[in-house]
């Protein structure tokens, strides 16, 4: 892809990363941990070639001791028809191709193989989002990329459609959550290792000017009955199958053998 395309900062985003607080920044790991465990529990299927892709495999390793671990970087070392399960951890929404990140785990993916994504979506930190941006207006009346825009769940519906796969679906998890001060909110964000990391961001120390009246939006805005202040993190999930002969096709337009009517048992009645 060219850079001229790209819009995160792949430094910065290892950089980030690199800040990350074993402790303290890994709950929405933890969170996605427990629910890609019970959605493979309802797959009946069993998996014996796996790979995941993380940025974080000090996580995930334990969960999936048998994985083949990938780094999330643009090109993915991944072979061609190799794996049956294809687990992609919390890291797409950092990619500057997500699409042709889907398109390389299609590929890797041996006959009925299934592929696994969670990211952050776009209604993540729309709390923060939106008392940044009425903070800045009223100070300098412009706007800044302070918090990365995230696709929402009709965008990546479509680019698992396009990268090829089976049977796409895409749903959303909500995880709602509150901090004693916006403050605290970022610097957790620091610990997760998710801090901004576009390229065009700004580069100098945020004005403390610029925090507080940050902070005077978020409590008059999103403050709760104790005094709190809340915040959304949303994770979208992605799964898809590698086509395979064996996989149920939609029938051919025309080709019904009952009219819906009688499928319905319901009478048609005279105009």
């Amino acid at each position: 892809m060219s850079g001229s395309n790209e819009i995160i900062d792949r430094f910065a985003v290892l950089r980030n990363r690199s800040r990350f607080n074993f402790e303290r920044g890994r709950f929405l790991h933890d969170e996605a941990i427990v629910e890609a465990t019970d959605r493979l529990e309802m797959v009946n299927k069993s998996f014996s070639n796996v790979a995941l892709i993380t940025g974080h495999p000090q996580l995930w390793r334990k969960a999936f001791p048998q994985a083949i671990l990938i780094d999330d970087t643009e090109t993915l070392d991944l072979l061609p028809n190799t794996f049956d399960l294809v687990i992609h951890a919390m890291a797409l929404h950092w990619s500057n191709d997500p699409l042709g990140q889907m398109i390389q785990c299609n590929r890797a993916l041996c006959s009925d193989g299934l592929f696994l994504g969670v990211m952050m979506g776009g209604k993540t930190l729309i709390e923060l989002r939106s008392a940044f941006a009425q903070a800045e207006a009223k100070m300098t009346g412009g706007l800044s990329p302070r918090v990365l825009p995230m696709a929402d769940i009709r965008d990546i519906g479509g680019l698992l459609q396009r990268a090829g796969f089976a049977m796409p679906v895409v749903d959303s998890v909500l995880l709602p959550v509150s901090y004693q001060t916006p403050l605290s909110l970022m610097r957790e964000l620091r610990e997760m290792g998710e801090a901004n990391a576009q390229i065009v961001r700004r580069k100098s120390f945020t004005a403390r000017s610029l925090i507080e009246q940050t902070t005077k939006e978020y409590f008059q805005h999103y403050s709760n009955d104790e005094g709190r202040v809340g915040a959304t993190f949303e994770q979208l999930w992605l799964a898809g199958w590698s086509p395979s002969d064996s996989q149920p096709k939609p029938l051919r337009p025309g080709s019904a053998k009952m009219h819906l009517s009688n499928a319905l048992k319901f009478t048609k009645q005279p105009t």
